[in-house]
């Protein structure tokens, strides 16, 4: 189980990084990116880059988990969770109102597709398989 719980945390906090660096990253304008006067206008723009360094620190504690994952989980079955952050970041990204993105019936069933795949992968096994 405590390959599990590592595995959660990862994709949680990997899933928090993208939704944070989507947020930091539409804030700030482009003329901010490619000025080089960028300085003078900072502190107007503290929050976004806050959270794409958030997003940043959250990566590098999400590839921490990652390690503990795989110490004590087999490859086979722990790679396909990360899969699962696919479906927290999509549904982040349509629930939470800064970022509306539209809802899709198509997008949730492949979703839901991934979603049954890694239970496939990781179900328990009967004695008898």
């Amino acid at each position: 189980m405590k390959g599990y719980g590592w595995a959660v945390g990862s994709i949680l906090l990997a899933s928090c990084a993208q939704l944070l660096m989507k947020w930091g990253m539409t804030q700030l304008p482009q003329s901010l990116l490619v000025e080089m006067g960028w300085l003078s206008q900072l502190s107007d723009f503290i929050l976004p880059l806050l959270a794409v360094g958030c997003g940043i620190l959250f990566y590098v504690l999400s590839m921490v988990c990652w390690f503990f994952t795989l110490r004590y989980l087999p490859l086979n079955k722990a790679y396909p969770l990360l899969s699962i952050s696919y479906g927290v970041v999509y549904l982040g990204a349509i629930l939470l109102p800064w970022f509306q993105e539209p809802f899709s019936f198509i997008r949730t069933a492949g979703i839901v597709v991934i979603i049954i795949g890694v239970w496939v992968i990781n179900r328990p096994r009967s004695q008898s398989s």
